[in-house]
Formats: structure tokens, sequence, C-alpha cells
């Protein structure tokens, strides 16, 4: 008889293990064809980032372009200011002080020509002499600095003029020297004169030409200013254009974005609500079943085993065994029904959320062997089931936290209803938070997500004493079953 009812305690359960499968699978179904619609809504669009770079790309080329250009530009101007302008004020300073020396041979000349002069020609002879240094240094000088326009014919009919006008005042100071006066002064009208006279319009030619170079060489500097300055205009101009058109592409395109991420929000919130809703109502099915099924099974199979044991006799062995096998099926129920308020406490929805805390605070003191101050301040008001399922969530999320990772061996829990909202807090005086574990911690984001459920917000910070303070806030409009 006992082996037959056992028969019939496993057929129930194997057909009640079954259920429950297909019972999930029917609940995660709708939900794992949602995520799979999710997911392909989250599937990256058309990135700015190629458009973004190759426009970088072409204002940076654009950019050393004209910088190369301005570049030229400048050198060429540089190079014309030193190579013409400064060598052209150069030759003319030199040429106006061979005019100036040959002003003064003209001039020396006239003298000796004057008949009132009581000095002999002789007497201009050391004159002669300093002017001739100076002219010949001029003449060096002049060389040196001359323009690169100047044809070599020019600058050899310059020097040999001058050296033959020398030429020709050594002839006239010979005669002088051998007191033919009347001859000497025949070759300075005939001969000197005439080659002072030729030599003053060579330079005064050599300073008109590089006046006209002077001219010639403001006028290119004018046409590359203006050139450049057109340049820098149509440059600003094309740049503007094209941060303005960045610009707008830029703003277009976070538009787009921000609008993908608004809606992939959403998604992302109705997602986690269905997946949180789906989650509780499974916790809650799975609770319930180990509490009325495979709690009244093993109910029955206790209630069997005693009767069972009854019928045997007293002292024997058997009886010893049934004795024990039932011990264990009542440890077996006990388990079960730990587990099943675990999974889901049938308290919180007969009782509330207050009582749940009173019951799983010493409960967690229990099983995990930490001291848990309990604290509750302010005038309670009803939470309903909903808020309250997650609010509970919330608080064992953060005693298992201090359990797991912590390390501390003190919990304090608070929980603050004020008028305007619920507060609940967890705090220790462990290792507290990692930053990266606050990021990506799935525990911590199911809280973060329970509490946008809630419409409120849950803060993870640094306690004063160094570890970790979690808070919750949660608006009395979504706890408060009679808030208006």
């Amino acid at each position: 008889m006992v082996r037959a009812d056992l028969n019939t305690v496993k057929d129930r359960v194997s057909g009640d293990a079954k259920r429950n499968q297909g019972q999930e699978w029917l609940e995660l179904k709708p939900l794992a064809l949602y995520a799979r619609g999710v997911l392909r809504s989250l599937a990256p669009g058309r990135s700015p980032t190629p458009g973004l770079i190759l426009g970088l790309i072409i204002t940076l080329a654009a950019v050393v372009a004209y910088s190369g250009y301005i570049a030229f530009q400048i050198s060429g101007l540089r190079e014309l200011q030193n190579n013409l302008v400064d060598r052209n004020r150069k030759d003319s300073l030199q040429l106006l002080r061979i005019q100036n020396d040959l002003n003064s041979v003209g001039l020396a000349m006239r003298d000796m020509l004057d008949a009132d002069e009581p000095y002999p020609l002789t007497a201009w002879s050391a004159q002669f002499q300093r002017v001739r240094a100076d002219l010949n240094d001029a003449l060096r000088l002049e060389e040196q600095v001359a323009v690169a326009t100047r044809t070599p014919e020019q600058r050899q009919y310059l020097t040999d003029s001058v050296a033959q006008f020398w030429d020709a005042a050594d002839r006239t100071f010979a005669l002088a020297r051998d007191g033919k006066d009347k001859e000497a002064r025949s070759q300075i009208r005939l001969s000197l004169q005439a080659r002072q006279a030729a030599l003053s319009t060579a330079v005064a030619r050599l300073l008109v030409q590089n006046n006209e170079s002077e001219e010639q060489a403001a006028q290119r500097v004018r046409q590359i200013y203006d050139r450049v300055g057109r340049q820098v205009y149509l440059f600003l101009g094309v740049t503007l254009i094209a941060i303005v058109l960045t610009s707008l592409y830029l703003i277009r395109s976070n538009r787009h974005l921000f609008a993908q991420l608004a809606a992939l929000s959403e998604q992302r919130s109705e997602l986690a609500q269905k997946l949180i809703s789906t989650q509780e109502s499974t916790l809650r099915y799975i609770s319930r079943e180990l509490h009325d099924e495979f709690g009244q099974i093993l109910t029955a199979v206790g209630a069997m085993l005693g009767r069972a044991g009854n019928q045997a006799p007293e002292g024997s062995p058997l009886r010893a065994e049934l004795r024990e096998v039932c011990e264990i099926a009542q440890t077996t129920l006990d388990n079960v029904r730990s587990l099943s308020q675990a999974l889901h406490p049938v308290m919180l929805d007969e009782s509330g959320l207050e009582s749940t805390l009173d019951w799983y605070i010493p409960t967690v003191e229990r099983q995990a062997g930490i001291d848990i101050s309990y604290e509750k301040s302010g005038t309670p008001f009803l939470v309903d089931g909903h808020a309250a399922i997650h609010i509970y969530r919330v608080l064992q999320e953060a005693l298992n936290n201090v359990t797991r990772h912590s390390g501390a061996r003190e919990a304090w829990v608070r929980l603050q209803f004020l008028p305007e909202r619920l507060q609940l807090e967890v705090e220790d005086h462990g290792s507290g938070f990692e930053p990266h574990a606050v990021k990506q911690g799935i525990g911590l984001v199911a809280m973060r997500e329970r509490a946008e459920l809630l419409g409120g917000t849950i803060e993870f910070l640094k306690s004063n004493s160094g570890g970790s303070l979690v808070r919750l806030k949660v608006p009395r409009e979504k706890s408060d079953t009679h808030a208006e």
C-alpha cells in the first residue's frame, strides 16, 4: 500500500513538473519574440562618422593647400623686396654718389677754364685724385648691388666711359705740367667736359631706370597683396560655407540620433518592464506551485508515512525507517516553503510591505549571519502590490550585495514614510561599490529599472564610513494605494 501511494505521488510530481515547464514556456515565448523584435530595431543605422571624416580630410587638405599658397606668395614677396627693391635703393644711392662726384668734377673743370683764377691747372690735380678715388669706390659698390635687369653692355659702357674720362684727365694734367696750359684747357673743353656730360647722362639714365624698376616692383607688390587678399576672402567664404554645411549635417545627424536614442530608450524601458513583469509573474507562479502543489504533496507524503509507521509493529526496524523518512519529508517541506517565500513572499500579497520586511530582515540575519538594524519612521501608509514587490526586490538585491560583496558584518535598513515619498536606505560599512560594478552589475541595473518603473530614483553612494549606501526614493502617488 505504501509503495502504491509513493508511485501515485511520483506520478503527480512528474505531471506537475511537465505542466510547470509548459506554463513557463508559454509565458516566456511571447517575451522572447518581443525581445527579438527590439534587438532588430536596435541594429545600428548609417553612421555620420564617414561623412564627418571625409569633411575633415577635405577641410585639412584645403587649409594645407591654402597655407602652402600663402607661404609661396610671401616667399615671392620677400624675394621681390630683397632682390629688387632693396638692391634698387642701394644702387640708386651709389648712382647718386657717382652723380655727385661727376658734378664736382664738372665744377672743377669750370673753374679751371675760368681765366680769372690765379691758380695753375696742376693745382686741381689733388682734387681730381680725391674724386677719382671716391668715384672708383662708388663704381665698385654699385657693381655689387646693381639690379639684374641691367644689361652687360650698359655695365661695360659705364666702366669704359669712366676709364676714358680719367685717361683724358691724365693727359690734360700732363700737358699742364709741361707748361702747355692752352692745349690743356683746349683738351678740357673738347674732351673732358664732353665725357663728363656723357657720364652724367648715363648715370641719370640709370637712375631713371631704377625709379621705373621701383615703380614696377611696387606695382607687383600691390598686385600680390590684392591677389592674396582676394584669395583670403574667397577661402574664408568657402570655409564659412563648409562650416555651415557641416553644422547643418551635424544638427540633422544629431536630431536623427537623438530621435533614435529616445525611441530605443522607450523600447528599452518597455522591454525592461515586460521582463521584470514576466519575471515576477513566473516567480509568483513557481512560488505558488511550490507552496500549494508540492507543499500539499509533501504533506500527504508525511501523513501517509505517519499512518504507515503507526501500522508497523512497535519496535520494528520498518517503523524507525518510516519515522526517519517522515522527518526527511518534513524537512523538505520546510525547505520548499522557505524557497517559496524567497521566490515570492505570499505575505507580501496578504499582509503588505511593512509586515513582509518585518519577517524578511530577521530571516536574512539568520541565513547570512549579519546584524541588521531595522528602523522605521514616519506615518505608515499602505503600499500597493505593484510597488511593494519592486521595493522588496530592491531591498533583497541590496542585502545580497552586502552579504556577498561588501565583507561587512553589519548593515542598516531605514524605511521612511515621508509626506511626499517613501524612502528606503540600505547602508553598510564594508568595501563599498566598485565604479565598474556600479555601471555593469546586472543586479544594480535591475534595481535602476525597478526604480524607473516606480517613477522614482535610486542612488548608489559612498557612506561616511567608507562603505556603501543605497537610497531608493518612490513618490507617494506611485506607491500609496489611497493617493489621489
